[in-house]
């Protein structure tokens, strides 16, 4: 009964004398051993401080537990390229030494040669413990990429249990140091995840305020391209009531002006009968430029010789006698062309037959490959010169309501990309002549007044 009672109290199976020295000799192993397990388990967790503070935590733990006088770690050349630092001694009292400063102080022969040996990668796979000395590998992979190795004083004996502890360092070290490399790759990668993220935030807000700032100067030029649309109306419709309506209005104006002056009775009752004819042809022709501003289709609509033809019959004062004439082939004009082509043509007409006094007009016009040519010429007494210099004023200066025809005509002919030039005509007076070219990329402007570079019989009367 005693003898059980002593075997469950002490552990052991007899109570002789001898057992005892053993179960205190195991005891006191045990208690290293828990005591570097817990020294490993510390130095393990600082795995997130960097692999500095790992390898430092790493070789303390390992001195501690071996009150070793000397520890070396150091890694092989050319193996984990990512761990540091990768040699560290610590000397008496745990002062670490910087290995690769050549300035610090001496180390002993044995602590040189060992971190040569193993930088170089002449090292054993094997452990090696002996009563004063340790050197384990660090094996990762199947491979050997540093190692371990501890001197101890004369009153701190090594045993199988501190080669035991040593390897199991060795081996934790080895995947810490990966781990924690690994972890300050990902701690990189996350700052810098962070910081791109933080800038596409910073672009996103800049992209915000240059949206808003885009969408304002949309709004803006959407407000004044309408301002434009409006003003490019205003202009084609006031131009349209100047070539249709204002001809009319200002002759029954002059016709009524000489009425006031001392005239003969039979005179005066005649010019205003023709003021009487002017000013109902204008109604006429508002309400013409009315239907026409509200209906811009061009289904219906007549070729352009057979509207010229009406033009010279039917609006045209009695005591000009207009002509006309078509050369070529007669194509199929667009309805803009065809309608700024018959604007002019009215204009013209009026200044010969209001302002020059002509009594004779002839229209031509001529279709070619690519261009077709309009020409009006008068007998009357205009001054080409002069309305060549009115032309050319009107490129830089707003023109009073006298000469805004002219300035109509070469802008109706230059919107279509074609030009307008004024000369002498061979039967006496002004020749109006316009050319629009027909192909899809119309010719350049060119100067009011330049010389013609067809032959000038096919044109002029």
């Amino acid at each position: 009964m005693m003898t059980a009672d002593l075997s469950r109290l002490t552990g052991l199976r007899s109570g002789k004398s001898t057992f005892y020295p053993q179960y205190r000799g195991a005891a006191e192993r045990l208690e290293r051993v828990v005591h570097a397990l817990e020294l490993i388990s510390r130095a393990l967790v600082r795995t997130v401080d960097g692999p500095e503070t790992l390898v430092c935590a790493v070789a303390e733990a390992a001195r501690a537990h071996l009150s070793a006088q000397w520890v070396v770690f150091a890694l092989a050349d050319g193996t984990l390229p990512d761990a540091g630092p990768r040699r560290l001694v610590l000397g008496p009292d745990a002062t670490p030494f910087l290995v690769d400063n050549v300035e610090g102080p001496p180390l002993p022969d044995d602590v040189v040669d060992c971190l040569n040996d193993i930088r170089c990668g002449s090292i054993e796979s094997n452990s090696v413990v002996d009563p004063h000395y340790a050197f384990v590998p660090i094996v990762l992979g199947g491979g050997v990429v540093g190692a371990f190795a501890a001197w101890t004083p004369q009153n701190r004996t090594l045993d199988s249990t501190d080669g035991a502890v040593l390897s199991i360092l060795a081996s934790q070290t080895a995947v810490a140091l990966q781990n924690s490399a690994l972890y300050q790759r990902g701690q990189l990668l996350l700052a810098r995840a962070e910081e791109a993220f933080a800038e596409a935030n910073r672009t996103a807000a800049d992209l915000a305020v240059r949206n808003s700032e885009l969408e304002s100067t949309q709004r803006q030029l959407g407000v004044a391209h309408r301002h434009q649309v409006v003003d490019d109306e205003r202009h084609r419709i006031a131009r349209e009531l100047h070539d249709s309506v204002t001809q009319a209005v200002l002759s029954a104006g002059m016709q009524i002006e000489v009425c006031r002056s001392d005239i003969p009775d039979a005179e005066r009752s005649e010019r205003l009968d023709l003021a009487k004819d002017l000013t109902r042809r204008a109604v006429e022709q508002l309400r013409s430029a009315i239907y026409a501003l509200n209906h811009s289709s061009d289904e219906g609509r007549t070729s352009l010789p057979e509207m010229l033809e009406q033009l010279s019959v039917v609006h045209m004062p009695d005591e000009l006698a207009v002509s006309l004439r078509v050369g070529g082939t007669p194509a199929e004009l667009p309805g803009e062309t065809e309608h700024a082509l018959l604007r002019i043509a009215g204009e013209a007409l009026f200044n010969a037959a209001v302002h020059a006094h002509a009594t004779r007009a002839v229209l031509r016009l001529t279709y070619r490959t690519d261009t077709v040519v309009l020409s009006i010429s008068d007998d009357g007494d205009g001054d080409p010169a002069r309305m060549r210099l009115i032309l050319k004023l009107a490129a830089s200066n707003d023109l009073d309501g006298r000469h805004r025809g002219l300035a109509n005509m070469q802008s109706r002919a230059r919107e279509l990309g074609g030009t307008l030039d004024v000369r002498r005509a061979r039967i006496g007076g002004v020749q109006v002549l316009v050319r629009v070219p027909l192909a899809d990329k119309p010719d350049s402007d060119t100067e009011t007044g330049a010389e013609d570079t067809c032959p000038a019989t096919e044109i002029e009367e």
